[in-house]
């Protein structure tokens, strides 16, 4: 999942494979992950996606994102950042994260979304604070990068409530999460 969109995007332990995944987009992609964005109750952000995304995304025209993460509520997960941060609609989440999430989570009517942000999404795993995942699995190895799924994750059951293949190749798979692994689940 390290630096999918260009290359120098995160080279964190030696990685040198960034921007492996523009050549996979297509318009089916587009629509799935723009329609997602717009239907959102807001995204979640680690700092380093936030700030990546706010250099790359918030001035682009003429793509489905732009609008979407424009005017959809952020919150951020940050130690360093301060209010008020540069991007409309964008909000510190201070102090402990997991239960900022979990208060956010309850009142927000719709779904919240985390875009990237691996470190975030590992530290609300162990909290059952993730519902739901969207993954799109790319026909590629590249042999290295960190893995969302890192040695040490809890184990969880996931159960497939939808799939779609773009016309590159690019499976786009939505999992609930279905209880511990090993158990019966409900």
């Amino acid at each position: 999942m390290q630096a999918p969109g260009r290359a120098g995007e995160d080279t964190r332990d030696g990685f040198q494979h960034g921007g492996w995944s523009p050549p996979y987009g297509d318009e089916v992609m587009g629509q799935a992950m723009g329609a997602r964005m717009m239907q959102s109750g807001g995204l979640l952000f680690g700092r380093r996606t936030y700030e990546d995304l706010l250099a790359s995304w918030n001035s682009q025209t003429g793509s489905p994102f732009t609008d979407a993460l424009n005017t959809t509520p952020k919150y951020v997960a940050t130690a360093t950042l301060h209010q008020p941060l540069p991007w409309p609609n964008s909000s510190v989440l201070a102090g402990n994260v997991a239960g900022a999430v979990a208060e956010l989570r309850n009142k927000a009517g719709k779904d919240l979304y985390i875009m990237g942000s691996g470190a975030l999404i590992q530290s609300l795993m162990p909290r059952n604070l993730i519902d739901e995942y969207v993954l799109m699995l790319h026909p590629l190895v590249l042999g290295s990068g960190r893995r969302l799924f890192p040695d040490g994750s809890p184990p969880a059951r996931l159960r497939l409530t939808g799939s779609l293949t773009t016309t590159t190749g690019v499976v786009i798979a939505t999992y609930q999460t279905a209880g511990p692994a090993g158990t019966s689940g409900g």
